[in-house]
């Protein structure tokens, strides 16, 4: 799970809380889709502590969780497509 922030002393402050009760946390620069400006990259905090503590430690300095989604297990089933277009006049 992940902790984004717009201002490092944020970040900064998070991993510091998170390595003081005893978890493991890093803070790494972020790209989110659609930035290009390399100055505006939010911060993100990794870590692996429990999600509640997070939570509430994110909440405290007005960061937001950023889950990963798992992968499905399976890929959907391909779509049933036409082979050809479909003819809506009759030829003469």
């Amino acid at each position: 799970m992940r902790g984004i922030f717009f201002s490092d002393d944020d970040a900064g402050a998070v991993v510091a809380k998170l390595t003081s009760q005893g978890w493991e946390a890093s803070v790494v620069r972020e790209r989110l889709a659609g930035e290009d400006d390399d100055e505006d990259h939010p911060w993100a905090v990794v870590t692996d502590a429990p999600d509640i503590v997070f939570e509430v430690i994110v909440d405290q300095h007005d960061g937001w969780l950023d889950a990963e989604e798992p992968e499905p297990a399976t890929p959907p089933a391909p779509l049933d497509l036409p082979t050809a277009p479909k003819r809506i006049k009759r030829p003469h």
